[in-house]
């Protein structure tokens, strides 16, 4: 479905701590996605994973390397927020959501009333999204990134979303996709999920790609690391 070649993504700083002025954030990494697989991408924070992420959506460009995707195969990023604007409402920030994941004007009209029902936002789903908890809001992310119909699924970080019931509900519509035929490639920092959601699993560190394979294998090995 997709696969990066010797991808490596830097920029300059002006910060002398790093390679000549140079900031590596990834480092030729190179691996396969296959169609209906749930792929996890462990590692610390800012080793490179959501921007491995966005590369893979397309939305940066590599410094060097390709990225290939299979002809006619979409792939969006399922992040919580996109396109929200404090003063439209629940409904009309969740028509531009969709959209800005790939759907058409026609298509994201069709998801609304499953978006206001899942998301439990009730009557203020009509309200301006700046009048809404952070929970609120958390739902309404959720709700609509998950509901937008692509061929591969990027997920960062988002099963921690909302109040206890909600994660619930939320990690239950997750696992429904994936055992689905949806092709997924999933950055978490649980273990859980990622052992109970995963078939295989990249452990990232300082760029590169440290291990690949079994998720019981390479947990234990990014646990070891960790010590």
């Amino acid at each position: 479905m997709l696969e990066l070649r010797d991808v490596s993504l830097n920029f300059r700083t002006s910060k002398g701590t790093f390679d000549h002025g140079v900031h590596h954030v990834l480092r030729s990494v190179s691996f396969q996605l296959f169609e209906n697989e749930t792929l996890g991408i462990i590692g610390r924070n800012g080793v490179g994973k959501t921007t491995m992420l966005r590369i893979m959506a397309g939305i940066l460009a590599p410094t060097s390397g390709e990225v290939l995707t299979h002809p006619g195969k979409t792939a969006s990023l399922l992040t919580i927020g996109l396109g929200h604007k404090p003063d439209l409402s629940g409904r009309d920030n969740a028509l531009l959501s969709a959209m800005l994941q790939g759907a058409s004007k026609q298509q994201a009209l069709t998801y609304l009333e499953e978006i206001k029902a899942f998301s439990e936002l009730g009557d203020s789903f009509e309200e301006p999204v700046k009048t809404y908890s952070s929970g609120m809001k958390s739902r309404l992310g959720f709700t609509t990134a998950l509901l937008t119909h692509v061929d591969i699924l990027l997920v960062d970080e988002i099963l921690s979303v909302g109040d206890a019931e909600f994660r619930k509900k939320a990690e239950k519509a997750m696992k429904d996709r994936i055992c689905g035929d949806q092709t997924v490639v999933f950055v978490s920092h649980s273990e859980g999920q990622i052992t109970d959601l995963c078939d295989r699993v990249l452990w990232i560190d300082q760029g590169r790609v440290c291990a690949a394979g079994e998720p019981g294998e390479v947990l234990d090995l990014y646990r070891a690391s960790m010590r």
